[in-house]
């Protein structure tokens, strides 16, 4: 049985119980501009390719996760989850 609890906290909850409230938050580079000009769909990308490849094949895969997308997921009670909705980022 897989048992729940507010990860703020720590208060028990079941799984279809009505206090409990999943909150999903998503992390993520923005994307810059993309050139789709003829001339860069046209270049060799091999060797910029390569370069990032010798670059991550040694990377800690938390920090390039970091670096690029991060997701979180936390179930709440009713109390948590009112403060959260009332102050997000703390």
């Amino acid at each position: 049985m897989i048992r729940f609890e507010c990860d703020r906290c720590k208060t028990s909850l079941s799984a279809n119980d009505a206090r409990r409230f999943i909150v999903r938050i998503e992390a993520y580079a923005a994307a810059g501009p993309v050139d789709l000009s003829a001339d860069a769909l046209e270049k060799d990308h091999s060797e910029s390719i390569r370069r990032i490849i010798e670059q991550l094949n040694g990377a800690d895969p938390d920090d390039v996760e970091d670096q690029t997308y991060r997701g979180f997921r936390f179930d709440l009670c009713t109390e948590c989850h009112r403060a959260f909705l009332a102050k997000p980022l703390g």
